[in-house]
């Protein structure tokens, strides 16, 4: 199960630092990461954390410490990166969507650089030549993931260049003098299925007899975490012992040698976090009973966003007889966090706690009806630290230019 806060020092930030408050537990992003330096122990593997989960800087410093990677879809992740102590060669680069002047930016720093788009790859060759290796991601069209909006290896994503172009990057490599050293693919998140992982290390191994110069394949992240008590998250030691004896079988057969290479975000992180909100008003209808909360999908959109679950558990009363509740935000739209949901009895002034609230928690939070941001904290040991202050008015006001 691995290491959990528990509710008194869970209480003892929302005391501290008051509601709402991103909690994160250190310990546990150490226990997941070696839970993966474990589970693909027996296979040439580096992990890159896909920061976007959450990039606070102080997050990316525990992963820096451990020896992580890290992949960045922007210039400004980069730069945070970069000054939690990551170098250019533990860094991605992987954009979507972006011109070439990011590419250019990125290449000034010097980290690897994955590339999705064939006239970004053209452009790229002609520029660079051989001097500057990149990886190439594919869209494999795997449907794969929890939920749509994360499914992102279909046919009709935006993601990638298609397999069925494989062709025209060969064409591109080749009439451009580039070196392809990787070929990427990420399907989705929340991948229970080993078989999805499997199917994609298959493809790139067979297109790897196209590009002499290939040492990485890499299969991008999409590892499943549990967030109901009943769930189940990847069979991380299954995947990498399959993963290890298709590798070796292939390595041997090839005569070539590879790196495996991942790209875990919420594996990483989701399970290290806690959202803590204070109970406003108990608001009984004719079909429901309310929990009104001092926060709202600007600080967690989830919910609203994926329809996705996030353990609900009353800190403050954690023996009292359950009752059945819809538990809603403070924001002037529909804003609803659970329905149906059986709490132990909720009274206003109680503090709740979201789990799971690590990844794409804050980091999606936003302003909206000019309501700040809530502060974040670090569990390490014993002891609380900020990470980030909550924010105030004159946040909210920086940078606007008043009449």
């Amino acid at each position: 199960m691995g290491p959990k806060l528990n509710n008194d020092i869970l209480l003892k930030a929302a005391a501290d630092y008051g509601t709402p408050l991103y909690v994160y537990d250190k310990e546990r992003i150490v226990y997941q990461y070696q839970q993966l330096k474990q589970a693909f122990q027996k296979t040439n593997t580096r992990f890159f954390y896909a920061c976007k989960a959450l990039t606070n800087v102080n997050i990316l410093k525990v992963l820096a410490d451990e020896g992580s990677g890290i992949d960045c879809v922007s210039l400004n992740e980069v730069r945070l990166a970069m000054l939690a102590g990551f170098t250019p060669e533990r860094i991605i680069f992987t954009p979507n969507s972006v011109g070439m002047d990011e590419y250019l930016e990125a290449t000034a720093l010097g980290v690897h650089i994955n590339i999705d788009n064939l006239s970004v790859l053209e452009a790229f060759g002609n520029t660079f030549g051989n001097s500057y290796p990149v990886i190439v991601r594919l869209n494999p069209h795997i449907m794969a993931g929890g939920n749509l909006k994360i499914s992102t290896g279909h046919i009709d994503s935006k993601f990638g260049i298609s397999v069925n172009q494989a062709d025209k990057v060969v064409e591109i490599m080749e009439s451009t003098n580039l070196i392809v050293k990787g070929l990427h693919l990420h399907t989705g998140s929340e991948i229970k299925d080993l078989e999805v992982f499997m199917r994609g290390l298959e493809l790139l191994l067979t297109l790897s007899s196209r590009f002499p110069d290939l040492t990485v394949i890499d299969l991008g992240g999409g590892f499943k975490v549990p967030y109901k008590p009943d769930e189940k998250g990847t069979e991380m030691e299954a995947l990498g012992n399959r993963l290890s004896e298709r590798i070796t079988s292939f390595e041997q057969q090839a005569s070539r040698l590879f790196e495996v290479w991942f790209e875990p975000g919420k594996f990483l992180v989701s399970q290290c976090g806690y959202f803590l909100v204070k109970a406003n008003v108990i608001k009984e209808s004719p079909s429901r009973v309310f929990v009104g909360v001092n926060s709202g999908f600007n600080h967690l959109i989830r919910p609203m966003f994926y329809d996705a679950y996030h353990e609900i558990k009353n800190l403050s009363n954690p023996y009292a007889t359950l009752k059945t509740y819809n538990v809603v935000g403070n924001i002037c739209e529909t804003d609803t966090f659970a329905w149906d949901r059986d709490l132990n009895e909720v009274q206003p002034g109680d503090v709740l706690s979201f789990s799971n609230a690590g990844a794409y928690g804050f980091e999606m939070s936003s302003r909206f009806n000019s309501r700040c941001r809530p502060a974040e904290v670090l569990a390490e040991g014993d002891g609380l630290r900020v990470i980030r202050k909550r924010e105030n008015f004159d946040d909210i006001i920086a940078g606007v230019v008043l009449p």
